[in-house]
């Protein structure tokens, strides 16, 4: 159902891996102000970005596999948009506990993630069907996603830089 996607999926898997590496960079601006420990905002602002794009390249790469049937891809994406909308959940829960007051950052790092993956999941289900909606509804999905987390690459970034060595943690912002 995905032969005539193969140049949208190859596209957005190489974003989806630019995007990764570009965080890495934007990573060690950071260098010290990521905690490792369990409950902090670290875990709830910068790694689900990380999670977020290495799903969206999963997908790609997955989507680009020549032996996949569409019963075979609808399952894998399934399986996996699945456990990315139960991770967008828990998420998203985390985001309304915390400080972050911002409309913006409760809908980009909060809501924005489960709507991508709940569309994934019912386009994945559609492609099972072979629906015609099913591969529109997953590119859909994907580039809510992308175009979500490159919006908390930057929120993530530009909150780094601004706090970069200044010692504090940025006048009570909730993130890292």
């Amino acid at each position: 159902m995905l032969e005539h996607w193969h140049e949208f999926y190859g596209l957005l898997g190489t974003a989806a891996a630019a995007l990764v590496a570009l965080l890495f960079v934007a990573a060690s601006i950071a260098t010290g102000r990521l905690s490792a420990q369990r409950g902090s905002p670290t875990r709830t602002f910068t790694s689900p970005v990380l999670v977020h794009y290495t799903y969206v390249l999963f997908v790609s790469l997955v989507a680009l596999v020549p032996v996949n049937t569409d019963i075979s891809l609808a399952v894998i994406v399934g399986i996996s948009a699945s456990a990315g909308l139960a991770y967008a959940i828990f998420l998203l829960v985390r985001v309304l506990r915390s400080n972050a007051t911002d409309i913006d950052d409760r809908l980009a790092y909060g809501a924005g993630p489960p709507v991508a993956y709940a569309a994934a999941l019912a386009g994945a289900v559609l492609i099972g069907t072979r629906s015609e909606i099913g591969p529109p509804l997953l590119a859909g999905a994907l580039i809510l996603l992308i175009l979500v987390n490159i919006r908390n690459s930057w929120d993530l970034t530009v909150f780094f830089a601004q706090n970069h060595g200044d010692g504090h943690s940025g006048g009570g912002s909730p993130r890292p």
